[in-house]
């Protein structure tokens, strides 16, 4: 009988007295429970991190990553870095485009290369060649028959227009991912900066274009044309360095000089 009583709890004795817990410590317990879980678990962690997210809550890092990789390809100001030049930037990067030889265009423009050249040279030798090839049609037409009436060719502008941004466009598009397929860290930004500036040759050499000898037509054509090639070819060489790639350059060559001879075929016939 002695042992069964001793199992009881020592609450439930007659004359033991609960142990009294004040209202206020109640209170303080209910407030520090409800404030651990309104903060847990956490949106923000020191040091960066992210932490855990409510669902349908996408934080602020996810908001701006999505306007980044879509809305940005659409915005004006991701590209105004590829503009970030000044006169003397460009007129030593039209410079070096003149002198083949040195192969070194990259190493000038690995901090900032650039679209300007780009953009502003193709845009420049589409209006050149279709005033400049319709001015060589003039005087061929008045040396050859005055009696037959001159039109100015609008088609001139359509065709200079698809060709030279088309070629620059995709030309160096294609290159890209050809190395990129070959294993070699190409970038397309470069590529379409070294293949802007290389167009800048043909400007000049179209005002030249205009004077009606065939001969000397042809001459002037060829050395632009191979003077281009081989600023393109050089530079595309350290690309391909360690590689048996010499194929990619002959290519990028012939491109290069089969696009001189289209300009001297069409648009100065």
């Amino acid at each position: 009988m002695d042992e069964s009583y001793t199992n009881l709890p020592t609450s439930h004795l007659l004359g033991s007295v609960p142990a009294v817990v004040s209202e206020e410590k109640i209170t303080t317990n209910h407030e520090t429970l409800e404030a651990n879980l309104q903060i847990f678990p956490p949106n923000n962690i020191g040091g960066g991190g992210r932490g855990y997210q409510t669902l349908g809550g996408p934080s602020e890092g996810d908001g701006q990553q999505s306007t980044d990789n879509w809305k940005g390809v659409f915005s004006i100001s991701s590209y105004t870095q590829y503009f970030n030049v000044d006169t003397d930037i460009v007129l030593n990067r039209l410079m070096s485009s003149l002198y083949p030889i040195s192969g070194d265009f990259f190493s000038k423009i690995d901090a900032n290369p650039d679209l300007y050249g780009l953009v502003w040279i193709s845009t420049t030798l589409v209006f050149m060649l279709a005033s400049l090839g319709n001015s060589a049609t003039y005087l061929i037409r008045k040396r050859s028959d005055t009696t037959t009436p001159w039109n100015f060719d609008v088609s001139y502008v359509n065709v200079a227009a698809g060709s030279i941004f088309g070629y620059a466009l995709i030309v160096p598009m294609g290159f890209y991912f050809l190395l990129q397929y070959l294993g070699s860290n190409a970038s397309l930004v470069r590529f379409w900066c070294m293949w802007g500036y290389s167009l800048f040759i043909f400007i000049l050499s179209s005002f030249l274009l205009v004077i009606p000898v065939e001969f000397l037509r042809w001459t002037i054509i060829i050395i632009s044309g191979a003077a281009s090639a081989g600023f393109v070819s050089l530079n595309l060489k350290s690309y391909v360095e360690g590689n048996d790639l010499t194929l990619v350059l002959v290519a990028a060559f012939v491109l290069q000089l089969g696009l001189a001879i289209f300009i001297k075929m069409w648009f100065f016939p």
